[in-house]
């Protein structure tokens, strides 16, 4: 069967756990990106294409024909990859989580790295075969004139793949990440800068997030490849092709995430909660332990801001969750061990016997999450660099009076600013100050505020981001 509308992402909405005895366990897949999509497509006549990540995606995979695991389980229209492991994890933990992403989130240490030599030529190419393999697929499932909406940094290349095998398509790409100005991205080798952005450029449309990241690509295409970019009609023009830049801001489907919040497992952890807690204030974080988010300088915040206001000693609780991530790979393992030894330093200089000022988790738990939110009267959100940002909105949706201390680098700070209280993630100070700020709000400002932020988190739900840009190929 073909599909008139697809969607192509490395990650997909159901995976699989392998038993000893050979069965297999499907659940939904993690990560948000998956999770806004799938509350788009689950009623719709969508197929996903996506890739196989585990022993047990592969096992579902090879008791499917072709990779269509809805005709061998119950799922909604699904096409799963089994890409060769060692080419997936060159292309995805090589390239796309420690290149592209590295490079698009300023993230480098740059007397030390990137270095590229032999062994990233390597790993190009297995990122090369990886798009194509997306590419293929999409290319056999496609319907005449499909609308096919590629998403993210995984598979920049596969929009001109794709083109090259069915010029009748209409093709879009989508970048959840934030882009990097000329003079950052070119750090990347000329050939590579080249063949990212002709990828993307073979789509009809690139959505990004904000207006900030969809200049800083046209920027890239006009100073690093020479393509023709009208900014005010926002269009690149290259070999002979025009491409449409789309702006789309990701929101939160609010009436959805208030009903999730009100169940009975969320209940029980905000009963937990308060008895830690008790009448004390109380501060939320929740983050993957994901190098780009901060997590570090924001426990430094708030250690400076107890080692300043001692007036709030046994009166403030920090609530930080920082689930796993990306463990493949070492600067991550070293990243989330600085987060428990910056925790432990706080522990150690300040909790009593009747106080604890920090409590640390990094066990995931989406409901004790929504718990926390419920609970917050402070929300740190203070990525070093963020495509959006979905805690920041999901925040003021479950909790009124929560005040917001947003980074300005956050693609959220856009939408959000006007209502937050934003800090540059660097200044662990001003950082501090900021926190003491939020604590201190008049309730009135504090729940004018909060209305406001609401709004905006809402204004843009998944569905309409999803309309938008399948509007946008017609």
């Amino acid at each position: 069967m073909s599909s008139t509308v697809l969607i192509a992402s490395n990650r997909g909405p159901v995976s699989f756990t392998l038993s000893d005895d050979g069965g297999l366990t499907m659940r939904r897949g993690g990560g948000g990106l998956v999770s806004g999509l799938s509350e788009v497509v689950r009623e719709a006549d969508v197929l996903w294409v996506c890739a196989a990540l585990s022993d047990g995606d592969r096992g579902a995979v090879r008791q499917a024909a072709g990779g269509r695991l809805d005709r061998a389980f119950a799922t909604g229209p699904i096409r799963m990859l089994d890409i060769p492991p060692a080419v997936f994890h060159r292309a995805y933990n090589a390239v796309a989580n420690s290149t592209l992403w590295f490079v698009n989130h300023l993230l480098y240490n740059t007397p030390f790295s990137p270095e590229f030599g032999t062994r990233f030529r390597r790993e190009w190419e297995s990122y090369r075969t990886y798009n194509g393999a997306f590419a293929l697929a999409l290319a056999e499932e496609a319907a005449h004139r499909a609308r096919v909406m590629v998403q993210d940094y995984h598979l920049t290349l596969t929009p001109a793949m794709l083109r090259a095998e069915r010029p009748d398509l209409r093709i879009a790409h989508f970048s959840h990440t934030p882009w990097a100005p000329p003079e950052y991205f070119a750090l990347l080798p000329e050939d590579v800068v080249a063949e990212v952005l002709t990828g993307i450029l073979g789509a009809d449309h690139a959505g990004f997030l904000t207006a900030r990241w969809a200049r800083a690509f046209m920027d890239c295409c006009e100073t690093l490849l020479g393509a023709r970019v009208d900014h005010a009609a926002r269009t690149v023009t290259h070999d002979g092709r025009t491409t449409r830049i789309g702006v789309h801001p990701l929101g939160v489907n609010g009436e959805a995430l208030l009903a999730r919040a009100a169940e009975p497992d969320v209940e029980s952890h905000m009963s937990v909660i308060k008895d830690l807690v008790g009448d004390r204030r109380l501060i939320v974080r929740i983050d993957r332990t994901e190098l780009s988010k901060n997590i570090v300088r924001g426990l430094r915040a708030y250690q400076e801001f107890l080692a300043t206001h001692p007036e709030w000693h046994g009166r403030v609780v920090h609530l930080a969750f920082a689930y796993p991530s990306r463990h493949d790979l070492p600067e991550y393992r070293e990243y989330t061990a600085a987060v428990q030894r910056c925790a432990k330093e706080i522990e150690d200089e300040y909790a009593t016997e009747d106080w604890d000022p920090l409590i640390l988790n990094v066990n995931d738990d989406y409901p004790r999450s929504l718990a926390a939110y419920r609970l917050a009267d402070v929300l740190l959100v203070n990525p070093i660099r963020d495509g959006m940002n979905l805690v920041a909105k999901e925040g003021p949706i479950l909790s009124p009076r929560c005040a917001l201390v947003l980074s300005r680098e956050a693609g959220a700070a856009a939408e959000l600013g006007a209502d937050s209280l934003l800090v540059n993630p660097y200044d662990v100070s001003g950082t501090a100050a900021a926190l003491h700020e939020a604590l201190t709000l008049p309730e009135q400002e504090r729940l004018a505020r909060g209305q406001r932020l609401r709004a905006a988190a809402c204004a843009l739900p998944p569905q309409r981001w999803f309309d938008d840009q399948l509007a946008a190929l017609r």
